[in-house]
Formats: C-alpha cells, structure tokens, sequence
C-alpha cells in the first residue's frame, strides 16, 4: 500500500495511448478478455531457440568451412565476418569451428574470438590460453582481456593486468574506471581518473553514474558541472540522482534542458516520479514520451504500472496492458508480472489470475506477485496452494517470497502455520531472517491476541526493534484493548521517532476506545507541542477514469447533497435490517447522536454512497482508503452489500476487503 499522500482530489488518467500504435487485425477482441497470450520472445535479447537448444550448425556454418580449407586470401574477411556474427548469436562453438579450419588467421581473427570468450563468465581458462597464442595482440585484444578480468576475477585482478598492459589507450582506463565505480570503489575510481592522460564522456559518465549509484550526489553535480564532454549517460546519471535525493525540481530542469534524450532518460524521469509519490506527474510524463514517439520498454510500463497501483487508477492500468499486448513487450515477462501486480493492487483478482495462468515464463519474481495478490485479498489458502505449486515446479523462493506467505498466513488467520514457516526458512531454505519477516509474525500473533508471544519475538530478534515492529505491536495492542502493552510499544514507537503521527494517533484511539479522554487530550496537547501533524483520513474511487477523493465530514465535494441523502436512505434501511452503529470508533468526546452522524460520514461511507449513485450495476463498486478501516464502516458495508445487491471491494492500509451478500470475505478477522 502507498503510504504516499495524494496531491489532488480528482485525477484524470484517461488517455489515448493507442492512436500513437495502430491496432493490427490480429489484435481486436482484446478488450474484451484482458489476458493476452504470452510466447517466448524477448525484444531485448538475441532469439533464443526452444528449450534453451543451440541452432542448427548447418544453418550457420555452411559446409564449405567445415570440409575443406577455404581459400588463403579471398575468405579471411568473410570468415571474420562469419565468426563476428555467430559470437554475436551467442553460438561460441560454432564460432570456434570457422576459427580452427581457418588456414590464415588476422589479429581481428583472434580477437573476435578472445571476445566471444569474456562474454561467457567461467571462461577465463579458456581465455587466458587463447590470449597468450594471439602472434601479435594489439590494443583490442589487451582490452579484451582486461574485460574478462573484470568480469570473471574482479576488479583488483583487473588492475594487477591493467598495471602490465604494454599499451593503454582511453578504452583500458575507462574500463578500470567503470569496474571501480560499478564495485563502490570510487576513490580508486577517482585516482585513475585523475591519472587518466586523456579523458572523453565515457570516463566522465562512468564517474558521475558512479557517484550518484553510490549516494555521493555532490560529488557527482561536481565532476558534471566540471565535465568537459556530457554524454546522455552523464545527464540521465544526474537526473537519476536528483531524482533519488527527492530534489525534483532540479531533475525536472536537468531533464528540459537536455539536448539529447534517450528511453533510460525518459523511464529515469518516471520512475523518479513515482517513487516521489508524485504518480500523477509521472503518467503525464509517459502520455508525453508517447506522443513523442518514443516506444516505450519493461522499464518504463513497469514504473506507469507502479503509478497506476499507487493511484488506484485501474482503467488507465487496462490503457497500458493494450498498449503491451500491442507492442512485442506483451512477451516480457517483466511486463507481465507488473501487470499482475497492478491488477492485484487495484482490486481485480481476476483479471491478475488470468493473466498469471496464461504467462508461460515465470520467475520467482512473478509468482511472488500472485501470492501476494492472494494474500493482499484475504485469500490465504490460494495463497499458500500456490506456494506448493511454486516449490513442486522448482522456482526457488528467496526472502520476498516469505514475507507475502506469512501475510497470507496472517491474513486468514492461520497462526500455527505461519510458525511453521517461518521456523523453516532458515532451517529448510537457507533464507535470513529480515526485519519484515519478524514484523509480520508480530502482527500474526498480535491480531490472534497472542500478544505475550508477540513481546517474546521482539526481544529474541537479533537486531534492534524498528518503527514497524512497534508500529505493528501498537496497532495489535488497540484491536485487543491492551492498554498497559499500548503505552509500552507507543513509548518505544516515539524515542524511535518523536515525529511519528501514527504513534500519537493509535495510542489516543486505544484511549478513546476505554474512554479514557483525559489522556486522548494529554496525547493530542503532546502532539501540537512536538508540532507532529497527523494524516488525515480519506478514501478514493475511480469512476469512468475520473479519481474522486473524500475525506470524513466532507464539506466540498461537488455531489455532496445526494451523497447524504442516499447515505440517510441506507442509515434507515441499515437499521431496519438490523445494524447498530458501533459508537467505539466514534472518537470524539461528544454525545450518542452526534457521534452516530460523525459515523455515517466517515470518508469509506461517502465514497460508497458515490459509488452506488454513479458506477452502474453488474460492476463492482472499489473503494481505496489511506488508513485502516474501522469497525462500524466494516459493519455498515456488509449491510449495504446486502440491501443493494452491489459487490464492494475496499482497499485499506491492511488487505483488500470483498463485501458481497451481507458477508465480508476477511469473515470478520481482520
């Protein structure tokens, strides 16, 4: 869930993606099935035969370099050619056939397939015995060989070759230069750059994208305010940089002033956009690369998808799956499994399953976004099945895995068995305990009330507790009215950070809970002196790609007349059916029918009300929410499910709740 504050209260993510990519005839039912058929191209690497077999010799070696000598002096080019074309296709054997029936052998002859040799890792052997057979290398074959250096023994192995090289051009030092900075070893980095006799962009890009990789951002505005030569590396470098100490606004002004623009400058700007939690402005962003023609990579959907997910924008998320199953992307895995993850994320469950089930390449990447899908909604036992199913296909999990199974476990509820699991990644995975791990069995135990184990985890960690772990303690500690434990993990909630609004806010609702209001005054009087703002609770629905926002007591919203009036047409018919509004989550020190009116205008309710009034029937009305949703609009949604026949799926902090015929399908344990 985003923890980002949304910057408007209506946003319009509706835009023509697919005037820019005509749609082919093959392509015209789409819409209305949402689950592209994925095959097994990748636009981004060589084609690769099924079953990971090598192509047919006889298709790239011809018989006639097989058989027999070619002639002396007219093949010698051809057959470089040849060999510069198989090493190129990845076929290293066939290339080594043409290499060794060749009579007369060039220097370019030796270093195209020295070549061939570093770009397959463990083939340093190989390469070294070649290299010293070379009868006379030239600057191109040392090079080629510092690479396989670099890429097979490390950066210092590098340099001990590189302090022997005969001749070093600009291509060796900024070799040596690029290893030390991808390795975080930017002061050796620094010293060869200073050495370095002649520079060109390459050495200043590999600097300044060195620096800003390893958060030196003023050491990298330095070197491109001093650089002589600015290559679209070095500027895209900069704008990632600025981008990742949220200083937006200089990215945005490096960005405009660029002469020249690449896909990773543009996917760079994006994806700063997002992470900054300015979503908005970054679909923008990609609506305009578009119409610039600019076709779009995994790298850039993955980000807009993220965008959409963070926004809850689920049509414009449909927009942008046409626009992949349009382009050769709808082959990326990648892609794919963004997809399933935005879909998951905005509330269609199955629109994701589909899609998972029809990718016939999945990594542990995308089976982590379908299990965590499951558990997102509640669906805690589709959740684990797929884990077995995951497990028995021979995809490894990693720790991410974990953390979405022990959700699920938390989720439906299932204690004992979440247990189990976590007591077996080290033991049956080999997978380190993380943060996040012991902070979801906290909030496993915490929410089945088992509150003196949850304690006895925290001071078995083997780290020190964060701000999630008591944050998680804090928030069990309300559900089960634990004030003597409430005040403990709230302490240590705010000597971790005095500025945290959620402890304040958790610790005065346990205390409105018990109607202790002498101290929600103490806590909120703590708050204003330590000048801690707190979130302010609201909820969200889109409705025709249009994102309409609500917050409690609403006083502006446009429609806000016949919002209440159909929410006063429920209140009645609510109580009728028997709902009785649950005053505990009223947290206000005023009398009983004031606090049933600050009920009914909770910002969940007035949303659904917005909802019923304008999404027509047979669709799902979705509602989003920043905060936890409380118990009485919980209550109150299953009778409205139920009085108008609607099915509500509302997305909080926590999980995704699905209401549908008077029942939840968290069953009441959330």
């Amino acid at each position: 869930m985003n923890n980002c504050l949304r910057r408007t209260t209506t946003i319009q993510p509706s835009f023509s993606l697919l005037k820019i990519f005509p749609r082919t005839k093959h392509q015209a039912t789409f819409l209305s099935s949402l689950t592209p058929q994925y095959g097994n191209a990748n636009p981004h690497k060589e084609s690769t035969p099924p079953n990971n077999s090598l192509p047919q010799r006889t298709h790239l070696v011809p018989p006639s370099y097989v058989n027999k000598s070619p002639p002396l002096d007219q093949n010698i080019v051809s057959s470089n050619k040849l060999i510069t074309r198989l090493i190129r296709s990845g076929d290293l054997d066939s290339a080594l056939r043409v290499f060794e029936y060749m009579v007369v052998k060039t220097t370019i002859t030796w270093n195209s397939i020295l070549a061939g040799f570093s770009k397959k890792p463990g083939k340093m052997k190989e390469a070294q015995e070649l290299f010293v057979k070379i009868p006379e290398p030239d600057s191109v074959s040392y090079n080629t060989m510092l690479v396989c250096h670099l890429q097979n023994c490390g950066v210092f192995s590098a340099m001990k070759f590189f302090n022997k090289m005969p001749v070093r051009d600009t291509a060796s030092w900024n070799a040596m230069i690029s290893g030390f900075a991808q390795s975080g070893e930017m002061d050796k980095a620094r010293e060869l750059f200073l050495e370095m006799p002649e520079k060109n962009g390459v050495s200043w890009s590999a600097m300044i994208s060195g620096y800003v990789e390893c958060g030196d951002l003023d050491s990298a505005v330095e070197l491109f305010e001093l650089a002589s030569e600015k290559s679209v590396v070095a500027w895209t470098a900069m704008v990632t940089g600025y981008m990742k100490f949220g200083k937006i606004e200089s990215a945005v002004k490096l960005f405009h002033d660029m002469p020249i623009k690449n896909i990773v400058t543009w996917n760079a700007m994006i994806a700063g956009y997002v992470a900054n939690c300015r979503a908005e402005e970054g679909l923008k962003l990609f609506r305009a690369m578009i119409g610039f023609g600019v076709r779009p990579n995994s790298s850039s959907l993955s980000s807009v998808l993220l965008g959409c997910s963070n926004l809850s924008a689920l049509q414009m998320g449909k927009q942008v799956h046409q626009l992949i199953y349009k382009s050769n992307l709808c082959y990326d895995t990648t892609a794919g499994t963004s997809l399933i993850s935005m879909y998951c994320k905005c509330g269609d469950l199955e629109d994701a399953q589909k899609l998972f089930l029809e990718m016939p390449r999945k990594d542990v990447v995308t089976w982590n976004a379908m299990i965590s899908g499951y558990a997102q909604h509640g669906a805690g036992l589709e959740a684990l099945n797929l884990f077995d199913k995951m497990r028995k296909g021979g995809t490894k999990p990693d720790r991410v895995t974990f953390v979405a199974v022990l959700l699920a476990c938390n989720h439906a509820g299932l204690v004992h068995t979440g247990i189990q699991y976590f007591d077996s990644m080290v033991r049956d995975y080999g997978i380190e305990l993380k943060p996040e791990h012991y902070t979801c069995m906290v909030d496993l135990l915490g929410r089945a009330g088992r509150l003196v184990e949850a304690v006895a985890l925290i001071k078995k960690m083997p780290f020190e507790p964060n701000l999630a772990i008591f944050g998680t303690l804090l928030g069990a500690c309300r559900i089960h009215k634990n004030l003597e434990l409430a005040e403990h993990a709230a302490k240590n909630l705010l000597l971790l950070d005095p500025s945290s609004a959620a402890g304040y806010v958790q610790l005065a609702n346990v205390y409105a809970a018990a109607s202790r209001w002498d101290c929600v005054s103490k806590v909120w009087r703590a708050m204003k002196e330590n000048k801690v703002v707190k979130t302010p609770g609201y909820s969200w629905i889109e409705v025709k790609s249009v994102v309409h926002e609500f917050r409690s007591g609403d006083r502006v919203q446009p429609e806000l007349a016949s919002i209440h009036e159909k929410l006063d047409e429920l209140d009645k018919k609510m109580k009728l059916a028997g709902y009785v509004p649950d005053l505990e989550f009223a947290l206000h020190d005023v009398g009983q029918e004031q606090k049933e009116q600050l009920l009914l205008r909770h910002s969940e309710k007035l949303a659904i009300a917005f909802g019923l009034l304008k999404v027509p029937e047979g669709i799902p009305i979705r509602v989003f929410k920043n905060l936890r949703v409380c118990g009485d609009c919980h209550s109150a949604t299953m009778f409205i499910s139920a009085i108008e026949k609607r099915e509500i799926i509302v997305r909080d902090t926590t999980r995704f709740h699905h209401f549908k015929n008077g029942t939840c399908s968290c069953d009441g344990y959330w």
